[in-house]
């Protein structure tokens, strides 16, 4: 200190404390904004037939229960290569393997443009639906996994809730954006004689493969490999990775006994295969619902199936930042399921009041996804981190809600004419997801304040 009582700064200890800063801020520009598209553009594939049956439907013949199970059959394609295709991007590649599901999908999102032609012979065409529906599945499966263990190839434990609540973001983008692009392309096409609806599924999956190429290009394994990367923040980089893989290796292997012996982790299964069931279903009907809402304008309807995922975001976001200052984590996790529930059933309650059902579609859209950061953050508190990733393994069993939900939906539409019945179902799955979230264990977060 002078002798004014004036601080002395250390120049190389204020460069050291800029590094880390610098060099996280670095790889987020390069990275995140890049994944966050390539994750738009999946969940785009994904969610458009909910957009494209409007006039598939009419073509097909398809009824609302074949809807509902093609548009959940891709969840179980999905889950036959999740977790390998984890395992594929720690050991081989994640670039070439991005790359390839990318290249993969958006062939098979491509190619639902052309059911019911015979480009497929003489396959029956519902058969042809699920079978692409299935593929499309398989062909993205790993993506979302392997983007977080690739992750954690370029950031530290303390920074990785952040690039990943980032990430997560993407998914709400990507509905509250793609229902009206994909409305106004089946609304505004019609080109070579093809319906609009194949327009959609043609339009939207030629995207990935070219950026599947680009990712090739663009994407980097490892820091070692960045070109991009300053000599200095590449070093830094590696060794803190470094020392951080060491530190796991000495806590030991990951055993799977620990996750299956905790009744915690078949909890967290059944509130995720819950919530799972009415978020899924919700994303492939709410432009249907939106759409049988005549008395409005077709620009207000399609306007009307995107804004709760709109709101979806400001959730996730609000509902992460203050699950990290309280570090209440079963709360965050349970209340906004309870509210979603709560929700749905004024929205049902509603009736012909259509302002203020699309108000409480709103509503439940902010909070229906706003779990996300709490929820995947709960593994490690309750089981430590000797089977937190096992147990997160097991949790995306919980996926399967993503076939039930949209098939049970679709099949109570069907047989009785109306939206309601299911909306209740779901109402009730949120309801029941959040009251078994509330039974869960869980400590208080690290890093909370008090």
């Amino acid at each position: 200190m002078t002798s004014g009582g004036q601080a002395t700064t250390n120049p190389a200890a204020a460069a050291d404390e800029a590094l880390p800063l610098r060099t996280r801020k670095r790889v987020t520009r390069r990275l995140i904004p890049y994944l966050m598209f390539i994750y738009f553009l999946a969940y785009l594939d994904r969610a458009n037939v909910g957009v494209a049956k409007l006039e598939m439907q009419k073509d097909l013949h398809f009824n609302d229960a074949v809807i509902g199970f093609g548009a959940g059959i891709f969840f179980l394609g999905y889950l036959l290569l999740d977790i390998p295709g984890s395992l594929i991007v720690e050991r081989w590649s994640a670039r070439k393997w991005i790359a390839r599901i990318m290249v993969s999908w958006g062939l098979v999102a491509a190619l639902m443009g052309f059911a019911g032609t015979p480009l497929f012979g003489s396959i029956r065409t519902v058969t042809q639906f699920y079978g692409l529906r299935l593929l499309l599945g398989i062909a993205e499966a790993g993506f979302f996994p392997g983007v977080i263990v690739y992750l954690s190839h370029w950031y530290r434990a303390e920074d990785r809730p952040g690039a990943k609540a980032y990430f997560m973001v993407t998914q709400p983008l990507a509905v509250a954006l793609g229902i009206p692009l994909s409305r106004w392309i089946l609304e505004n096409s019609g080109w070579l004689g093809l319906a609009g609806w194949r327009w959609v599924f043609l339009l939207e999956g030629v995207p990935p493969v070219l950026m599947g190429l680009v990712t090739l290009w663009f994407l980097t394994d490892r820091p070692r490999d960045a070109r991009w990367l300053p000599a200095e923040e590449k070093q830094w980089l590696m060794g803190v990775l470094q020392a951080e893989e060491a530190r796991k290796v000495s806590a030991g292997r990951v055993r799977v006994t620990d996750a299956l012996r905790r009744p915690q982790t078949y909890l967290l299964i059944a509130v995720f295969f819950l919530i799972v069931t009415g978020n899924q279903s919700l994303i492939f009907f709410l432009p249907s619902i939106t759409d049988n809402m005549k008395s409005l304008p077709v620009a207000v309807r399609t306007v009307a199936a995107g804004a709760p995922y709109a709101c979806s975001a400001a959730g996730i976001l609000l509902n992460g930042m203050w699950a990290h200052r309280t570090g209440q984590l079963r709360w965050h996790t349970a209340a906004p399921m309870l509210c979603t529930g709560v929700s749905l059933c004024l929205a049902v309650l509603a009736g012909d009041r259509v302002w203020l059902t699309l108000a409480m579609f709103c509503l439940a859209g902010f909070t229906s996804q706003a779990y996300l950061p709490a929820f995947f953050t709960l593994p490690t508190t309750i089981l430590g981190k000797s089977a937190a990733a096992t147990a997160v393994g097991l949790i995306c069993l919980g996926n399967l809600g993503g076939m039930a939900g949209p098939w049970l939906f679709g099949y109570l539409r069907t047989i009785t004419g109306r939206y309601d019945a299911g909306l209740w179902v779901l109402a009730g799955c949120m309801l029941l997801a959040g009251t078994l979230a509330t039974q869960i264990r869980a400590a208080r977060a690290p890093g909370a304040a008090h």
